[in-house]
């Protein structure tokens, strides 16, 4: 008597397998290699104008640690940033809060006995051996909890409502009074423009937008007026409209810089060959003035190609945004591109005397870990837009 063998059961998926294809059917659909390819130029770039500033051949550790701990930190944002990019971008939304209150909670601690102060703001945190500067952090933590707030309108309305708009402005008022408690005027003005373009962007009443900018303009007033500016800042501030009259104090930085920027003709003197750079002429030339080293050592040529990669960067990022079908993700994309490119223009501006120095690094550019990190996490947010907003299919 014959038998009939029925077919084989498939093997079962095992649980490496099975992670495997919950990954891989996770995985985003698409990446903005323009995007993406900017930022990595960028930051290219930026290692190469830090080994210029800080080339040091009698260093005992390096004559290269800038760039080592530089490229360390680079390699923990990668991972970071693609991370991000890689989960759904409704995830991050839901942990918003999460990471407001933890980011929040981290600026608070700059105050406690664990901050450290830095250039005499109080920015900084020491966690055992590792040093962070809670407010990049913040900055992404704002933008995540306010793309969910304006970009969630409830009752049943399609734009944000009044109450919103409070809510918002509430979180907002944490990160900007914890920071202006270091005090760190720099990033309370970029705290202060990130939340302005995602009110303006987000549908919400004109009366709103116009209130702010009101209110905005009442602060700066007020803030001169009253002398609540710390003595340094108020220099900084002042210095820049004209450094030639306290060309050894206060309009040091800015005299300095404008120097090394104007040494580099058309083409530069070449990489590690600049005086000013060599000589250390410029302080802070490894972060907050980094872009003086590729006006002097890249020339004209080398200072507008960093220029146009960051304007590559902010296009698409506001492409990006323009593409989007979630409200929300569209915010997100808006309050990143207003964080880059205030930063920027800021940083640039101060190095050639159209702005004030206020200490702000230039995006994917300067040396500084707790910056790189954030900022790669925050593309990493718009990658992750891209990847799976359905404005894009």
């Amino acid at each position: 008597m014959s038998t009939t063998r029925s077919a084989p059961e498939p093997l079962r998926r095992g649980a490496a397998s099975r992670a495997f294809h919950t990954v891989a059917g996770n995985r985003p659909r698409r990446l903005d290699w323009t995007l993406a390819g900017g930022v990595l130029a960028l930051t290219a770039i930026g290692t190469l104008l830090l080994a210029a500033a800080t080339y040091e051949p009698g260093h005992p550790e390096s004559p290269l640690a800038y760039v080592e701990r530089h490229l360390m930190h680079v390699g923990v944002a990668l991972v970071a940033g693609s991370a991000v990019a890689f989960v759904d971008y409704r995830k991050p939304r839901a942990y918003a809060p999460v990471v407001f209150t933890a980011s929040s909670v981290l600026l608070a601690l700059v105050l406690s006995p664990l901050g450290e102060v830095v250039n005499g703001s109080r920015s900084w945190v020491a966690l055992g051996p590792v040093q962070l500067q809670p407010s990049e952090f913040a900055k992404v933590g704002l933008v995540l909890m306010v793309a969910m707030v304006l970009g969630e309108p409830r009752d049943g309305e399609t734009a944000p409502t009044s109450r919103d708009v409070l809510f918002s402005l509430g979180a907002m008022a944490v990160p900007l009074a914890l920071v202006m408690l270091q005090p760190d005027l720099g990033t309370g003005m970029v705290v202060g423009v990130t939340y302005l373009a995602m009110l303006t962007l987000s549908g919400a009443p004109l009366r709103w937008i116009a209130g702010m900018l009101a209110c905005g303009v009442a602060a700066v007033a007020a803030v001169w007026w009253f002398g609540l500016l710390k003595a340094y800042q108020l220099a900084r501030f002042t210095s820049f409209l004209d450094p030639s009259v306290d060309a050894r104090g206060t309009g040091y930085n800015a005299n300095q810089a404008m120097i090394a920027v104007g040494s580099g003709g058309i083409s530069g003197t070449g990489l590690f060959r600049g005086e000013q750079t060599a000589g250390r002429f410029v302080p802070e030339q490894h972060t907050d003035f980094i872009f003086t080293v590729a006006g002097e050592e890249l020339g004209f040529v080398g200072g507008i190609a960093v220029i146009a990669l960051l304007a590559l960067v902010l296009m698409r990022i506001l492409r990006i945004a323009a593409g989007c079908e979630q409200p929300y993700a569209r915010l997100v994309c808006v309050g990143v591109a207003a964080w880059f490119a205030f930063q920027g223009f800021i940083n640039i501006g101060m190095t050639i005397g159209v702005t004030p120095i206020t200490g702000i690094p230039l995006p994917f550019v300067s040396y500084g870990g707790s910056a790189t990190i954030a900022n790669m996490c925050a593309v990493g947010l718009v990658l992750g837009v891209h990847a799976r907003d359905r404005g894009f299919e």
